[in-house]
């Protein structure tokens, strides 16, 4: 006796579920790509440099920036450019820019390092918003507006304590 086998029909595969799954993942996929950037800053450790009296060439000294609760401190050594107080309880990052940009005609092309330091307790977005207003600012040229640089070698550090004079 012989048995006969049932004719099987070719089957179709289902895949209806799986593109269904595709097309809601990959747009979700390349939306949060978006959102997922981030930007890594070139800095620099400063260099500690014991300064004597008569050695005192512009050249030779830090340009600081020194982020207090109160506002901000420009420094060229041990000399004070100038200090910025606060405006309306928020830092004043236009006026530090203008002064930077001074300091840039004053000291020459040929500069291109920074030091900013901070308390602790400075807010982290206070501290990007000076390295992005120490290393370039808004210029109109030939009818656009372009990133002219000032010091773009940015180095980072804790601010010294505050002297309390008797």
């Amino acid at each position: 006796m012989r048995r006969r086998r049932k004719a099987q029909e070719d089957t179709e595969l289902d895949i209806t579920s799986f593109m269904n799954l595709m097309i809601i993942l990959v747009p979700v996929l390349l939306i949060s790509m978006v959102f997922n950037q981030i930007t890594v800053l070139e800095l620099r450790l400063p260099l500690e440099q014991e300064l004597k009296a008569q050695d005192l060439n512009p050249d030779d000294l830090s340009l600081e920036v020194i982020i207090r609760e109160n506002g901000f401190k420009v420094n060229l050594g041990p000399l004070n450019i100038e200090s910025i107080d606060k405006k309306d309880g928020k830092f004043d990052i236009k006026h530090l820019s203008m002064v930077l940009q001074t300091m840039k005609k004053k000291l020459g092309n040929e500069r291109k390092d920074i030091v900013i330091l901070s308390e602790q307790n400075i807010d982290y977005q206070v501290i990007i918003a000076v390295i992005d207003a120490a290393k370039s600012f808004q210029a109109v040229v030939a009818a656009s507006v372009v990133n002219a640089v000032l010091f773009p070698d940015v180095s980072l550090g804790d601010a010294p304590d505050v002297e309390v004079k008797p």
